[in-house]
């Protein structure tokens, strides 16, 4: 499927590139008018535990449900033609496309570093893109693979959850929110092995566990990031999700799919710092973000991502 490269980048990682930018861009706007439809809610409808319910009559909230979607089905597009390593850290920048459209709607004005940090990170996610090159992993993982990422990621995900619950304020949106952006990496694979599985036929994806692994784990996030917004600032819970679930996703990829990043000696030094910027744009961006936001928590069902 990956022949010789055609320029720089091979024609796949070209077409995967693509509709993640595309998906990020759904899921930045789905992020803004969902956070809208949230924030006009009243504390006293969420008390009484009204909330799904007021919000399920919003136009707005189903225009971000309908985002998320189509985001999640564009993603799975590029997951297709491109690697886990690729596409998830492109996915970061809708953050990028986030922050401007909030700061519209709102009205406010976005300070300056919002901007150096989002070309900080551009940057870096080019030269990352650019060089990363990842080989064509696996369709499928091996069993084992599975077996492992149940036996360390189960426990893992459980005693965030258990944790998290028993406790308040930041440690409970912090320890919810690495089981967010987990599970969210983890979904993300499994997407990539049902679209590989989408090719042999419907029969295939109808009989195959991890179409109902990717359903239990989506949703699961899904509500878990619920919670954790609701549980304490954005600021906290925010750019712990965007920075844990690309890099279990890539990671995931490396071990899994074996998808090798194929760098010589030199450039794995590029390779770290574009990384180390990435993660540092991204948590500052994510910060940004959760302070337009944080006026009006509870919102965001974008996962995964």
């Amino acid at each position: 499927m990956h022949h010789h490269h055609h320029g720089i980048l091979g024609h796949h990682t070209t077409i995967a590139i693509i509709f993640a930018l595309l998906s990020a861009v759904a899921f930045a706007v789905a992020t803004v008018a969902q956070q809208r439809a949230a924030s006009k809610v009243t504390d006293d409808e969420v008390d009484s535990g009204q909330l799904i319910g007021v919000l399920l009559r919003r136009p707005l909230w189903w225009a971000g449900t309908m985002g998320n979607l189509g985001g999640y089905l564009l993603q799975a597009v590029a997951l297709g033609y491109g690697s886990l390593l690729i596409v998830q850290p492109i996915l970061i920048t809708s953050i990028l496309f986030a922050l401007p459209l909030e700061a519209r709607v709102a009205k406010v004005k976005l300070a300056r570093q919002v901007w150096i940090w989002g070309t900080a990170l551009v940057l870096a996610l080019a030269v990352f893109v650019v060089i990363s090159n990842p080989s064509r992993g696996l369709e499928q993982p091996h069993t084992r693979s599975w077996v492992l990422l149940l036996l360390i990621g189960g426990p893992l995900v459980a005693l965030c959850v258990a944790v998290g619950l028993r406790r308040s304020g930041a440690t409970r949106s912090s320890l919810l929110a690495i089981a967010v952006g987990f599970l969210a990496g983890v979904a993300a694979l499994l997407t990539k092995v049902v679209v590989e599985l989408i090719q042999h036929g419907p029969g295939e994806v109808l009989t195959s566990w991890e179409t109902y692994a990717l359903v239990v784990v989506g949703l699961g996030g899904v509500y878990l990031q619920q919670v954790a917004f609701q549980a304490g600032s954005l600021r906290t819970s925010m750019p712990i999700i965007q920075v844990i679930e690309p890099l279990t996703a890539s990671v995931l990829g490396a071990l899994m799919l074996e998808e090798h990043l194929r760098v010589g000696h030199r450039e794995v030094l590029l390779l770290a710092v574009a990384t180390v910027v990435m993660v540092i744009a991204t948590v500052q961006l994510a910060l940004g973000q959760a302070e337009v936001e944080s006026e009006h928590p509870v919102s965001h069902a974008h996962l995964p991502h």
